[in-house]
């Protein structure tokens, strides 16, 4: 037999919740108490509230960084989970936290926001990631886009375009700064996928950090304890670039390091 005080109260059509019924407040909440009762008793789940997407904030300016994670924090369904001071922090802190989206700047010491992509997409091929920089620029969004990115954001206009990024790339759909030209980029990466652009993978990671130093203005000595290396390594990995590249002095590797993304212009 079942228990009368468990049974659910017929709904109410429409009319008869009406004034002309004399429907009152206080009859409604009993109404939704009985149900919510008699919800609990039968064991029915309670619905939860969307899991939040986990954002990993890499930027070398502590002032930015407290501002981009005020416009995410804001939103109900975003969460600064971990943040970098620098590319090889961000990836530190990619493997201590689990995270959704990588949010990272481009130009940052240590290892660049196009490295740590780089690194970031082979180590943890789940995670989508968004460039969030200074540079309107097709170079770095090219470079961006190359090295696993689903997105670039401008930082002039965080405030209206980084919430909407951040939700796009979590659908799997490209974002890019409206000044882009979506035709452009399309046709570069299909050249791309069809071999007709020269490889950036032609450089060890090693020699990427070198050249990256390089052109930073380090002596070898000072490449050398950086990277905890010795100074014939240092000076080895230089010749091989210069090889590589086809280039003859530093002031050529430092072209190349700016084209390449590796140091701001």
């Amino acid at each position: 037999m079942s228990d009368p005080s468990l049974s659910e109260p017929a709904e109410p059509s429409a009319y008869g919740r009406s004034a002309a019924y004399g429907t009152s407040a206080t009859s409604t909440a009993s109404a939704t108490s009985t149900a919510s009762a008699a919800s609990a008793a039968s064991g029915a789940p309670r619905s939860s509230a969307p899991a939040k997407i986990r954002i990993l904030l890499a930027d070398d300016h502590a002032l930015v960084r407290r501002g981009v994670r005020l416009i995410l924090d804001r939103e109900p369904d975003l969460e600064v989970v971990a943040e970098a001071g620098d590319g090889a922090e961000a990836i530190d802190m990619a493997r201590a936290h689990e995270a959704d989206l990588a949010v990272l700047d481009i130009a940052m010491p240590r290892l660049t926001g196009l490295q740590a992509a780089r690194e970031l997409a082979a180590l943890k091929p789940g995670l989508r990631i968004l460039m969030l920089t200074m540079h309107d620029n097709e170079q770095y969004l090219f470079q961006a886009l190359k090295s696993g990115a689903c997105g670039y954001v401008l930082k002039s206009v965080a405030d209206r375009d980084l919430v909407a990024a951040c939700r796009a790339a979590m659908r799997d759909e490209p974002f890019l700064y409206p000044g882009a030209v979506t035709a452009l980029i399309r046709n570069y990466l299909d050249r791309v996928r069809h071999g007709e652009e020269t490889s950036d993978h032609i450089l060890t990671p090693r020699e990427e950090e070198v050249l990256k130093l390089v052109a930073e203005g380090h002596s070898s000595k000072e490449i050398a304890e950086i990277l905890f290396i010795s100074i014939k390594t240092v000076q080895r990995h230089r010749a091989n670039l210069l090889q590589k590249l086809g280039l003859r002095d530093r002031l050529e590797l430092t072209r190349y390091a700016i084209r390449a993304g590796l140091i701001e212009p």
